[in-house]
C-alpha cells in the first residue's frame, strides 16, 4: 500500500512539476473524466499549492472532482464559481477565508444536486442575498458562515434548511428570535453559536433540537445551560458560568468540556449536574478556579489541560487519585513544581503526553517522568532543566539526568526549548531509537549536539536554535534520511550560501533560517533552489520590535572581536568542547 501511494505521489508531482507539464495533459478529458474521484481531489489540490491551477483549468475536473479545498486563495472569485457550479458530482466546497467571494458569486452554486457540505467562514463579503442563493440546495448537510455579513433575518433564512446536521453561525448575530426560528431544523446535531447573542433565557431554546450532540457558546454572555440530555461535546469558553446541565430528566453522557478562560461563580455548583463518569476530555485553561476538589470524582478523564490555572502542588495529588486513565496532562504555565510531579509518578500509567513547559520544574522531575512508562511526547521548555545534577566535590561531581528517560521505550517527541543546556547533557538521547521530533534551543550547543542526531534513525524534526553552529558544521551534518524538518534559525554564523549548499544535497529536506526559508523538494536538483522553492526572510527592524529574550540566552559574539567571527563562520568547532576555561568551544588550531 505504502508503495502504491508514494507511486502516486510522484505521478502527481510529475503532472503538477510546471506549467508546460500540466498543457500536456489537460487536452486528454477522455482520461480526465475516468479519473477516480480521490486522485483528482489531490491532483486539485496539488495544483493549487503550486499556483498552477486557473478557473479555465477548473473545467477538466468537472466531472470527476467531489471534494474542492479553496479555502484561503485570495483569488478565488466569481469567475471560480461560475466554473464550480459546472461540477456535477461535488459534494464538499470549502471557500473560508476566500475574501473575493460575494454574495452574487454564490449564485452559480444554487440548485447543485450533489452538494453536502458548504464552507463560507470569513467571507465578509457575503451577506442574507448570498444565503438566499443556498437554500435551493436541498441536499446540504453542512454549512458554516461564521464570520460572514449575515442578520438576524439571514440566519433566519436557514429553516428552509431541513437537512442540516452542521450549523457554525460562531461570530453572527444570533439573538433569542432568531434561534427560536431554527428550531425546526430537528435534525440537527451540530451548531457553533460562540460570540452570539445569546442570553439566559434564549438558551432554553436549545431544548428543541433533539438530536444536539455538539454546542459551543464560547463568549456569549449565557450563564446557565439547561439539560440537553443528547450533548456530547460543550464549549462555554470565556462565559461567567453558573450552572451547567442543570434540570430533570436524563442526564447528557457529556464526553469533552471547555471552559478556557471562563469564570466560575462557584465551582461546585458550576459541576453539580454534570455526570462525570462519562466526561474523557476537561479544558479548564486560563481559568482563575482556586479549588479543584471536582475533579476527584471524573474518573474517567483521558484529557486534561489546566495549563495557565491557578493548580499547584497542593493539588495535584486530585490529578494523582484520577490519573489511570488519563493520556494528555497539559500543566504548563502553572506552579506545579519537581515535587508536584512527583506526587504524579506511579499513578498516571497511561500517560502519553506531559506538558511542562513554563514552569519550575528542575532536573529532580527527570527522574519521576522516566517511570511513567507509555510516555510519546514530553515539554520541557523554558524550564529550569539543564540536563545534568551538580553535585560540587562529591564523586561523580555531575550526573546526565536525561538518562533517566531512556526507560521510555515510546517516547517520540521531546521538547527543550530555551533551557540552559549543553552539549555533553544531551548524548544521553542517542539511546532513543524512536524519537521522531526534537527541538533544542540554546547559546550553548555547538556543532557537536547537531552530528549526534545522525544516528537517530526516525528522526523527522530537528529544532537546533540558537545555537553555535558554523558553516562547516552544517556542511559535514549527515541528517537522517527519515529528516524531513530542520530548523535552524537564529544560528547566528551560518551564511546563505551554506543553507543553499546544505539543501542541494538534501532537498526533501525544508529548512529553517532567519536569512532564508528554504522549502522541500521531491525531486533532485542541478542546481541551487529556484525562486520558486525558497523565500528570503525579511530583516528585522530591532528599532520597531521589542526583542523578548530568555534568562538562558547568552550572546557568544560578546567573547570576540569581528575578525574572530568572521573566521568563525568558515571553520568547524572542536569535537572535544573545552569547558575549563568557561568557553563553551574552542578556535580550531593550525
Amino acid at each position: 500500500m505504502e508503495i502504491e501511494s508514494r507511486l502516486v505521489r510522484l505521478c502527481i508531482e510529475s503532472a503538477c512539476r510546471s506549467g508546460d507539464a500540466v498543457k500536456k495533459w489537460r487536452m486528454q478529458r477522455r482520461t480526465l473524466e475516468h479519473l477516480p474521484s480521490p486522485l483528482a481531489d489531490a491532483l486539485l489540490r496539488r495544483l493549487l499549492q503550486r499556483r498552477l491551477l486557473s478557473p479555465s483549468l477548473l473545467e477538466v475536473f468537472k466531472i470527476c472532482v467531489e471534494e474542492a479545498d479553496l479555502r484561503g486563495e485570495i483569488s478565488v472569485d466569481a469567475e471560480w464559481m461560475a466554473y464550480l457550479g459546472g461540477f456535477r458530482y461535488l459534494r464538499c466546497l470549502n471557500i473560508a477565508d476566500c475574501h473575493r467571494i460575494t454574495s452574487s458569486a454564490l449564485w452559480a452554486i444554487s440548485g447543485m444536486a450533489n452538494l453536502k457540505e458548504v464552507d463560507l467562514s470569513r467571507c465578509a463579503k457575503v451577506t442574507d442575498a448570498g444565503i438566499r442563493h443556498l437554500l435551493s440546495i436541498s441536499t446540504l448537510e453542512k454549512l458554516r458562515v461564521s464570520g460572514t455579513g449575515l442578520t438576524a433575518d439571514g440566519i433566519a433564512l436557514l429553516a428552509s434548511l431541513s437537512n442540516l446536521l452542521v450549523l457554525d453561525l460562531g461570530g453572527l448575530p444570533v439573538t433569542d428570535k432568531a434561534l427560536k426560528s431554527l428550531q425546526v431544523l430537528k435534525k440537527l446535531q451540530h451548531l457553533d453559536l460562540w460570540g452570539s447573542d445569546l442570553t439566559d433565557n434564549g438558551v432554553i431554546l436549545l431544548e428543541k433540537f433533539p438530536r444536539l450532540s455538539f454546542l459551543s457558546l464560547a463568549w456569549t454572555k449565557v450563564t446557565t445551560l439547561p439539560n440537553l440530555s443528547s450533548l456530547e461535546c460543550l464549549n462555554m469558553s470565556k462565559c461567567t458560568i453558573k450552572s451547567i446541565l442543570g434540570g430533570t430528566g436524563d442526564k447528557a453522557h457529556l464526553a469533552k468540556l471547555q471552559i478556557a478562560g471562563a469564570t466560575l461563580l462557584n465551582e461546585a455548583e458550576a459541576f453539580m449536574h454534570i455526570e462525570p463518569s462519562f466526561l474523557t476530555f476537561l479544558d479548564a485553561s486560563h481559568t482563575q478556579i482556586s479549588r479543584f476538589y471536582f475533579l476527584s470524582s471524573m474518573k474517567s478523564l483521558e484529557c486534561l489541560d489546566l495549563s495557565s490555572s491557578g493548580i499547584g502542588d497542593d493539588s495535584v495529588e486530585l490529578i494523582a487519585q484520577i490519573g489511570g486513565n488519563l493520556r494528555n496532562l497539559n500543566l504548563n504555565n502553572t506552579g506545579v513544581t519537581s515535587s508536584g510531579v512527583g506526587i504524579l509518578a506511579g499513578y498516571v500509567p497511561n500517560l502519553e503526553i506531559f506538558s511542562l513547559s513554563h514552569t519550575s520544574v528542575d532536573d529532580i522531575a527527570i527522574a519521576y517522568i522516566g517511570v511513567i512508562p507509555k510516555l510519546k511526547a514530553i515539554d520541557l521548555s523554558h524550564t529550569k532543566v539543564k540536563g545534568f545534577i551538580d553535585y560540587g566535590d562529591a564523586e561523580p561531581d555531575k550526573v546526565y539526568t536525561l538518562m533517566a528517560l531512556q526507560s521510555l521505550s515510546s517516547l517520540e517527541r521531546l521538547n527543550l526549548e530555551q533551557i540552559y543546556i549543553q552539549d555533553d547533557a544531551l548524548c544521553s538521547l542517542l539511546d532513543f531509537p524512536g524519537l521522531r521530533h526534537l527541538f533544542l534551543q540554546s547559546g550553548y550547543l555547538t556543532d557537536l549536539s547537531l552530528h549526534h542526531w545522525s544516528s537517530l534513525h526516525c528522526l523527522k524534526t530537528l529544532g537546533f536554535r540558537d545555537a553555535v553552529l558554523t558553516n562547516q558544521g552544517l556542511d559535514s551534518f549527515k541528517p537522517p534520511v527519515t529528516l524531513e524538518l530542520l530548523d535552524l534559525r537564529g544560528c547566528w554564523l551560518l551564511t546563505e550560501d551554506a543553507i543553499l549548499l546544505f539543501h542541494r544535497k538534501y532537498p526533501r529536506i525544508e529548512l529553517k533560517h532567519e536569512l532564508i526559508h528554504v522549502s522541500a523538494s521531491d525531486h533532485p536538483l542541478s542546481n541551487f533552489p529556484s525562486k520558486s522553492q525558497f523565500k528570503r526572510t525579511p530583516p528585522v527592524n530591532i528599532n520597531s520590535e521589542k526583542l523578548f529574550l530568555s534568562p538562558t540566552f547568552v550572546d557568544q559574539r560578546l567573547k570576540y572581536n569581528r575578525g574572530e567571527l568572521l573566521a568563525l563562520q568558515y571553520s568547524s568547532l572542536s569535537l572535544q568542547p573545552n569547558y575549563g576555561d568557561g568557553a563553551i568551544f574552542k578556535m580550531p588550531t593550525d
